[in-house]
């Protein structure tokens, strides 16, 4: 049975940063796509970041060169490294994880196992 759980949000100044962790089990990191998703209130499920089978790491353009993903591969844990953190980054964040192929790492529809959320608020 796969589960993840998110954790490691929280409310912060903008410019500070967050690291957020995504527990896992029933996979193992090189067999999946384990990405990050957010949503702010009223939006759609946005794509911020996936590790690749464990071999290549993708970010979104508003996000690209502040968050980084690394993974503890004896703790089954991913990790959202998230660094100046601004008001627009506001959102639920979810840990999301499939057996996507390359095409569609940043579409919602192609992760089959997704954890509860965390909340990330940034106030400027």
């Amino acid at each position: 049975q796969v589960q993840l759980v998110e954790s490691g949000g929280g409310l912060v100044q903008a410019g500070a940063s967050l690291r957020l962790s995504c527990a896992a089990s029933g996979i193992t990191f090189r067999n999946y796509a384990v990405g990050w998703f957010r949503q702010a209130p009223g939006k759609e499920r946005e794509f911020v970041a996936v590790s690749f089978r464990g071999t290549h790491t993708y970010y979104a353009d508003s996000v690209k060169g502040r968050f980084g993903i690394d993974a503890d591969n004896v703790k089954n844990t991913m990790y959202l490294q998230m660094d100046t953190l601004k008001p627009e980054d506001t959102g639920v964040y979810y840990c999301a994880a499939g057996r996507a192929i390359l095409s569609s790492i940043r579409n919602p529809d192609a992760y089959g196992y997704w954890g509860q959320g965390t909340q990330v608020t940034v106030s400027s």
